[in-house]
């Protein structure tokens, strides 16, 4: 099987309130790394913290300024949700059909850029906010599920945490 398109996507804050047409940029997950150095080792070499990551910075980009992207500029937590209809392609059997894809982050905003007007042209307003959770359903299936303030770095069926969240007495 093999992914072909995004067909289409909506995106809802706290699961029911449609936030219009957008483009979204979902988050670059960047390994917390040290570097390490010493007797034994000729050289430095570079060690990822197992379940630790960088910032994280969603991007909304809005066709148009309107009262719900002015809302995701509140200066307080906001869960959102991108729905995605995945086409994917299956050649053994020789079907093609739709996976639903679902990212739900909470986000806390940043910036908010008011885009531009012109006669008979979108405003193209967008945001950037800071994502304090994500997590990643598949065909309903749970495959990733990043929250650094509870320990969870979960990615297809393991959590690199759980060992951590143990050793803390979590």
């Amino acid at each position: 099987m093999f992914d072909e398109s995004t067909i289409s996507f909506s995106v809802y804050e706290d699961g029911e309130e449609y936030l219009g047409v957008a483009t979204v940029t979902l988050p670059t997950l960047s390994a917390v790394m040290q570097t390490v150095s010493g007797a034994g080792i000729s050289g430095n070499i570079e060690v990822g913290i197992a379940g630790y990551y960088d910032t994280m910075e969603l991007g909304i980009s809005f066709r148009n300024v309107t009262e719900h992207s002015i809302r995701l500029s509140e200066p307080r937590l906001h869960t959102i949700q991108c729905l995605a209809a995945m086409q994917v392609e299956d050649p053994t059997e020789g079907v093609v059909k739709v996976v639903p894809v679902k990212h739900i982050f909470t986000v806390f905003p940043k910036t908010d850029a008011g885009g531009s007007i012109a006669p008979a042209s979108p405003s193209n307003g967008s945001g950037t906010y800071a994502a304090r959770y994500w997590a990643t359903f598949i065909d309903g299936e749970r495959v990733r599920e990043i929250d650094p303030a509870n320990f969870i770095a979960y990615v297809n069926g393991t959590d690199y945490l759980a060992p951590v969240r143990t050793a803390l007495g979590k």
